[in-house]
């Protein structure tokens, strides 16, 4: 069946998956290709007992007390490989003793335990036989006659205690095994569903293998699609990056050049400040000097007025006339030079415009991808033709296989045994009833006993009399004891037929456990069953041999069935690699290597792009030798950095009116007020216009000192960055193409890389998952022979064990415990005066008759 099954696998696949290779990192075009297909199982392969798995429990317990050995894996190997009773004499040979020894001691546990119950299975009959003949003569408690005792009510209830506590121990453990039998039975039972589940899995894992096959057929159409709609884009995408890889000089250069050009706009606004605001600050500090020396001389008159010659006055007038030299302009702007011949150059040079002759550079620069759709329309259609012929040949591999055939036979086999296993169920469920009839008959035969000791306890406890002689005891009590000894009698009849069904159980169920559930779930059976040349002597691997026909190859029990636990596909668990050479059948490289001759082909020329002409590096030469350079800026900084009055106005004014304050009420105070207020008014009107003025002549003159700054140097930078851009795109262009060209030959390329990738990883995890293998396996060994078989058998025979071994001390207590219950025949005398003993006589004793009671029940 694996065989078959390995078939349904060889559809694509790059490379075999048995080496570990390194995974492919993918460029950033990730491809998606979604999930493979895949139905969930129903199975799940794990069995809760439920309560009863604490008795479970403790018979796990009581067999590690038995055998604590661990799973001997080198002994079961040595005994399997060795051949015992070819010749006379192989089992003296010192090899052959040597493993008999360890088997022995390994097992000893088992051997002692068996032993015990041979005894028991022995001895017990033969005991009964001889309890039975002895109280036939009268012996052994036979007499129906009982001496009177100080204790007998003590020893009376003690062994009423002693046959209670043990009947419930046997109680419990009759309890044990009904419910370990009716377990094992219910699970019997309720089997079906999870067979008819393991085969429901397999038929999915059938019916679903060709769907998810064809899924990733399929899906070379995702890749297929992304490499056509890359070369569709080819301007975009392979364009795109050799614009980006030649944009790293180019954008730069034009960059540069594109801020020459304002700074060659910015240049001329600032020369066009510097006249206008020269010009306005000459004007202004000439109307605003004639405006102050006005101002002056007012002041001075009014000064000298008589009233300032009053003692009051006198020291302000002085002050306010000393004061009067500070009203007078500060900066003198009418011998800076003019930029009117600078102003002119930089209109020559603005007369070409940079700026767009720049942008056509970029334009240029920008159409790269067009060019390269335009170069590489041919190569493109046979790059298609060979991605057609690819999917053509992939699907005609498909069709081939005979893929139908193979899953319809599998099916037909399949069906076939799922029949049979119909077919035969009703045959085991009537097996397994006769089984639990049987199991019912052996815990009714303790039931039977038990019946007897309660039945004997409740009509001994009940119907005793303390009072009464022990030949005059009442029916009920001696009803009681009787039951106690037909108890004892049929446990010598049944004792030795429930403990020979307890040793070959508790043999059989606990080697079980021990040599085949356990290892099983450790894994420890596997390694045994993947030992070379364990189940056949000419191969090395067992499994590899079968499948194969080639035992060298490392397959194992152990790895395939992990890997079915895990749900990988059977391609990786079967290593099916081996059977066939995919590459032979689907040489992925052969198309690709194709794929990239056709790509390297590709030849791009973009000597047609001009990024900047000769005129646009004239304009910047003449903007160089313009000279803003030749600019006196330290004579326009020093008028700039003075104030415009060597006095602040506005502070004089203030000074003036709170001096004109101190002044006595009259002409003159309101004479210099109306002088500081006309000094104010100066300030706002004249003052306040030349420092807007001087503060745009600022900004002006300093940019045009930054600008002219190592101006020669900084254009023939730009034109260096231009030329060296022109020249990278004229001469060293084919080597950044050649470039770009194999990294978008990596990128189509990649995509069928990915792809591989995919196949394989879907073939090893998602393809096929054999789960429902591992779950039928699982199904077989852990829950059926295991969990189902061996516990209930183990807990079966663990509690009739246990009830049987405690019949012993209830025959011994219940024949005790009958003398105290039964009618006897004969009693002793009782004397109240003889010897002041409490009535009873020492040496002279003498049985009287009872004439109402005479053996008139059966004695023992």
């Amino acid at each position: 069946m694996a065989v078959e099954l390995c078939l349904l696998l060889l559809l694509f696949c790059g490379s075999t998956i048995s080496e570990v290779q390194p995974i492919y990192k993918p460029p950033p075009g990730t491809l998606d290709f979604g999930f493979v297909p895949a139905k969930t199982y129903d199975t799940g392969a794990y069995h809760e007992p439920g309560a009863i798995g604490i008795l479970f429990k403790i018979v796990h317990a009581f067999l590690y007390l038995v055998q604590p050995n661990t799973f001997p894996q080198d002994l079961i190997r040595k005994l399997a490989q060795q051949q015992f009773g070819n010749t006379q004499g192989d089992y003296q040979k010192p090899e052959n003793v040597v493993l008999t020894l360890q088997a022995i001691y390994y097992e000893i546990g088992f051997i002692v335990s068996a032993a015990l119950g041979l005894l028991f299975i022995l001895l017990l009959p033969l005991v009964g036989l001889c309890f039975c003949m002895c109280r036939c003569c009268d012996n052994c408690g036979g007499e129906m006659h009982q001496r009177q005792k100080k204790n007998a009510d003590c020893q009376r209830s003690c062994f009423a205690t002693f046959l209670f506590v043990a009947s419930l121990i046997i109680s419990v453990g009759v309890l044990c095994a009904y419910a370990a039998n009716q377990h094992l039975t219910n699970q019997v039972r309720g089997a079906k569903k999870l067979v008819n589940s393991n085969f429901k899995d397999l038929k999915i894992f059938l019916n679903d293998t060709p769907a998810q096959i064809d899924y990733l057929v399929n899906q070379y159409n995702t890749t297929k699609d992304k490499a056509l709609s890359d070369l569709n884009n080819v301007g975009p995408v392979l364009g795109t990056r050799v614009q980006e890889q030649l944009g790293k000089e180019v954008r730069p250069a034009l960059d540069a050049a594109l801020t020459m050009a304002g700074a060659i706009r910015e240049t001329k606004e600032a020369l066009e400040n510097v006249s206008v605001s020269v010009e306005v600050l000459q004007e202004g500090t000439e109307r605003l000097h004639a405006n102050l020396t006005d101002v002056k001389m007012h002041l001075s008159n009014t000064l000298n007025d008589s009233a300032c010659n009053a003692a009051q006055a006198a020291s302000t007038c002085n002050i306010i006339r000393n004061s009067l030299a500070q009203l007078n302009i500060n900066a003198n702007f009418s011998g800076l030079p003019g930029v009117s011949l600078q102003l002119a150059r930089i209109n020559d040079v603005l007369k070409i415009d940079l700026s767009s002759l720049v942008q056509k550079g970029y334009a240029a620069f920008n159409d790269t991808p067009d060019l390269v759709v335009n170069q590489t329309r041919n190569i493109l259609s046979d790059i298609k033709s060979v991605l057609e012929s690819i999917g053509s040949n992939i699907t005609t591999f498909t069709r081939a296989l005979p893929v139908q055939k193979i899953l319809a036979d599998l099916m037909v086999h399949l069906t076939q045994s799922e029949a049979y296993v119909q077919d035969y169920f009703p045959l085991v469920e009537q097996y397994d009833f006769y089984r639990w009839l049987g199991c019912l008959i052996l815990c009714c035969m303790l039931v039977l006993i038990l019946v007897f000791y309660y039945l004997g306890l409740l009509c001994g406890t009940c119907g005793y009399d303390k009072h009464a002689s022990p030949t005059t005891r009442g029916c009920i009590s001696n009803t009681g004891g009787n039951f106690l000894m037909a108890g004892v009698g049929f446990s010598f009849l049944f004792s030795w037929v429930l403990m020979i069904v307890v040793v070959l159980t508790f043999v059989t169920g606990g080697n079980v456990e021990k040599l085949v559930c356990e290892p099983f779930e450790d894994k420890n059976l596997f390694k045994v069953l993947d030992t070379p040349y364990l189940l056949n002597k000419h191969w090395k691997n067992y499994l590899a041999g079968i499948i194969f026909k080639n035992p060298n190859v490392n397959l194992t029990f152990e790895k395939v069935y992990s890997d079915c636990k895990e749900n990988k596909g059977i391609y990786t668990s079967l290593h099916l690699e081996h059977l066939f050479n995919i590459n032979e059948l689907l040489n992925i490289s052969m198309y690709t290597e194709d794929v990239a001759l056709k790509i390297e082909h590709i030849q791009i020329n973009l000597s047609k792009i001009i990024l900047l002409d000769e005129i646009g590096k004239e304009n910047l030469l003449n903007f160089s030798s313009s000279g803003i350079d030749g600019i006196d800026f330290s004579a326009y900084l020093t008028e700039i950095n003075k104030s415009v009055t060597k006095v602040d106005l506005l502070s004089f004014a203030n000074d003036l009116e709170a001096r004109a304050d101190q002044l006595p009420k009259g002409a003159l105070e309101n004479a210099l007020k109306g002088h500081a207020n006309n000094i104010r008014m100066i300030h706002n009107q004249q003052v306040v216009p030349l420092e807007q003025a001087m503060s745009t002549l600022n900004q002006s003159i300093r940019l045009l000192k930054r600008t002219s700054s190592e101006l020669m140097v900084k254009v023939k930078n730009v034109i260096s960055a231009v030329n060296a851009a022109q020249d990278l795109i004229n001469n060293n262009a084919s080597q950044v193409i050649v470039q770009e060209t194999k990294k978008y030959m990596d990128t189509i390329i990649g995509y069928f890389e990915q792809y591989t990738e995919w196949v394989k990883e879907s073939i090893s995890m998602e393809v096929a998952a054999c789960k429902p293998i591992a779950n039928v396996i699982d199904t077989a060994v852990d829950i059926f022979l295991c969990s189902y078989i061996a516990d209930s058998v183990n807990t079966f025979w663990f509690g009739l064990g246990g009830s049987s071994m405690f019949l012993i001390p209830a025959i011994i207590f219940a024949v005790k415990l009958s003398k105290y219950y039964r009618r006897m025949d004969t009693e002793d005398v009782y004397d109240d005066t003889e010897n002041g003993n409490n009535g009873y006589h020492k040496e002279h004793l003498y049985g009287i008759h009872n004439p109402v009671f005479t053996s008139s029940v059966e004695q023992w």
